[in-house]
C-alpha cells in the first residue's frame, strides 16, 4: 500500500474496517448497514475513513445476529 499521511508525512498505517448504523430504522433494530475502511497513521494516529459497499445479504445476517 502506498500510503502518506497529510498531516506528518509518515508512511506507515493500519487498516481497519467498522460498522455502523443508518437511518432511524436501523438504530431501533441495531442493523449495521454502513461500512467503513479506516486507514491510521502509526506515528500520529490521524484517521480517515472510507465507505465500502455492503450487501443485502450481511445486512439480513446483522439484522438476525443482533
Amino acid at each position: 500500500m502506498n500510503y502518506k499521511c497529510p498531516k506528518c508525512d509518515n508512511n506507515t498505517c493500519t487498516v481497519d474496517q467498522m460498522r455502523a448504523t443508518g437511518g432511524t430504522f436501523s438504530k431501533i433494530f441495531d442493523i449495521q448497514n454502513k461500512k467503513f475502511t479506516s486507514v491510521t497513521c502509526k506515528k500520529c494516529t490521524y484517521t480517515e475513513f472510507y465507505k465500502a459497499k455492503t450487501s443485502a445479504m450481511s445486512n439480513i445476517f446483522d439484522l438476525f445476529t443482533s
